[in-house]
């Protein structure tokens, strides 16, 4: 009697689970990679918590799952037991239905291409427009530390105020002109606290509800009440 009761709750929860609309698969391959643990994670609290993950024997095949209402920030993270903690967690946007991930070991990050997630598509251009800011940073700063010339170090430092000006136009101008993406509410509540807080205001406001009521929305409406 026991076993049967144990078949019908496992077939039940194997049918809740194939019936839920709120599940995102997260799938792929990671060439090269023989040994080693593969964990799907998200932030809770300030920390990062895994909610998925695999042990990996002789072939980088692997699937993942998380139940999820809205899209949200996800980190794919790969334990090589290298001791070596650069270049091993893959950050996306997850959402529902099945996403695809394939890399390779030795440059898991670097090498990560993600296919099946619209949000992800948004986040992408951002993230490589922001990049270029970046790096502009970064040459602008070399070049002010061996600079001795005190006009050249000045138009250097205006260069750079430019940049970070420029910097916080583009991220307001991607969050107006995409209201209707989750990523605009992430990469407001994380890069563009800066911002006046009329444009926080601004950027709320142009929100449908579906994308104000997601993780980030909500979060960014705390922040527009506090202001």
């Amino acid at each position: 009697m026991k076993k049967f009761l144990f078949f019908v709750l496992a077939v039940l929860a194997l049918f809740s689970c194939s019936n839920n609309d709120n599940i995102m698969i997260v799938s792929g391959d990671i060439d090269g990679l023989k040994k080693g643990w593969l964990y799907l994670q998200k932030l809770s609290d300030s920390a990062l918590v895994n909610i998925d993950s695999l042990e990996i024997r002789g072939d980088g095949a692997f699937t993942l799952r998380s139940e999820i209402t809205t899209p949200e920030m996800f980190y794919l993270y790969l334990n090589k037991a290298d001791n070596n903690d650069m270049n091993d967690r893959i950050a996306f946007f997850g959402e529902k239905g099945e996403i695809n991930i394939n890399t390779s070991w030795n440059q898991f990050e670097n090498n990560a291409e993600i296919n099946g997630s619209e949000t992800q598509e948004d986040y992408r251009e951002y993230i490589e427009m922001m990049s270029n800011f970046n790096k502009m940073d970064l040459e602008l700063a070399q070049a002010t530390f061996v600079e001795t010339d005190s006009v050249k170090v000045d138009s250097l430092e205006a260069l750079a105020e430019r940049n970070y000006l420029t910097r916080y136009r583009y991220i307001l101008n991607f969050a107006l002109t995409n209201p209707n993406s989750y990523v605009t509410p992430y990469i407001t509540i994380t890069d563009g606290l800066e911002l006046n807080p009329e444009y926080l205001d601004s950027i709320y406001k142009t929100l449908p509800d579906s994308v104000a009521q997601s993780k980030y929305g909500k979060r960014l409406s705390k922040i527009v009440n506090k202001n």
